[in-house]
């Protein structure tokens, strides 16, 4: 006699209809319909538009900066990650809730804040200018926002799977003879590394679409300190409407691909 297996989340078949229909809504069909918009022009039109020098020194800014920002975060995010997690000290619950500060600050705040510190009559940017370079309204001053606005995606990723990891298994390590370089390459590596990169991953998606911590400090000189999330409101203020779709077509393929090719590594990581 055939027995039923009843589905493991009661109504399973409706709540996954919601999701669908939800997913679509939000994601999908806003996404299809800025293809379809895109659609419209030729390909030598679209070409045209995207890759006019003012369109690729914005994509090199955006994508360039939200690089660094993710590199730094990745190192810095696994230092206090590991801090947070192996150490206790005065303020460290303190410490471990500033950094979900990013997350709770609005962002066009967050870059008046760190405009008026590192412009050259700031706190910090006068002494930046005393020593021949400046901070706010160049590339670095960018790199410095997405900083400041990714950092939680890596800590919160990491310091999870980092507690996670028996201090036993360390101890034995070093019981047996290997040294600490040793214990760190063979044994934390592997279990940090697809963690470190879904961190890695959120905090440069989320860097190359931010704008309103970048705005501010940016300077928005195009071909200078113009990014792409600037240039397509630029288009849409001058009511191009087709070239802000184009561009932003652009920019979702180009990060649709990088998320790939991380999300393909993560993968062949985890793949024993």
């Amino acid at each position: 006699m055939s027995r039923r297996i009843s589905p493991v989340i009661p109504g399973f078949g409706l709540t996954l209809g919601y999701t669908l229909v939800y997913l679509s809504l939000i994601v999908l069909i806003p996404l299809a319909a800025m293809f379809v918009h895109a659609a419209q022009l030729t390909w030598d039109q679209f070409w045209a538009i995207i890759s006019a020098p003012r369109v690729l020194s914005a994509l090199k800014l955006s994508f360039g900066t939200a690089l660094y920002a993710a590199i730094i975060n990745g190192i810095i995010g696994t230092l206090l990650a590991w801090v947070l997690v192996r150490y206790t000290f005065p303020g460290r619950k303190v410490i471990d809730a500033m950094i979900d500060l990013p997350f709770a600050l609005p962002t066009a705040v967050a870059g008046i804040a760190l405009t008026a510190l590192y412009t050259p009559t700031g706190l910090v940017g006068q002494f930046a200018a005393d020593l021949g370079f400046k901070i706010a309204y160049t590339p670095l001053g960018i790199t410095l926002a997405l900083t400041f606005v990714t950092l939680p995606f890596v800590v919160r990723t990491v310091q999870p799977v980092l507690a996670d990891i028996p201090r036993e298994v360390e101890e034995a390590a070093a019981c047996l003879g290997a040294k600490p370089l040793q214990v760190f390459r063979h044994i934390l590596v592997p279990a940090l590394l697809p963690a470190w990169l879904t961190g890695f991953a959120l905090a440069f998606a989320r860097g190359v679409g931010e704008y309103g911590s970048v705005i501010f400090i940016a300077g928005n000189m195009p071909m200078k300190t113009e990014i792409l999330p600037l240039l397509i409101m630029v288009k849409l203020d001058q009511y191009d409407y087709t070239g802000a779709t184009s561009i932003g077509v652009l920019m979702l393929v180009v990060s649709f691909v990088l998320l790939l090719l991380i999300n393909l590594l993560q993968r062949r990581i985890e793949t024993p």
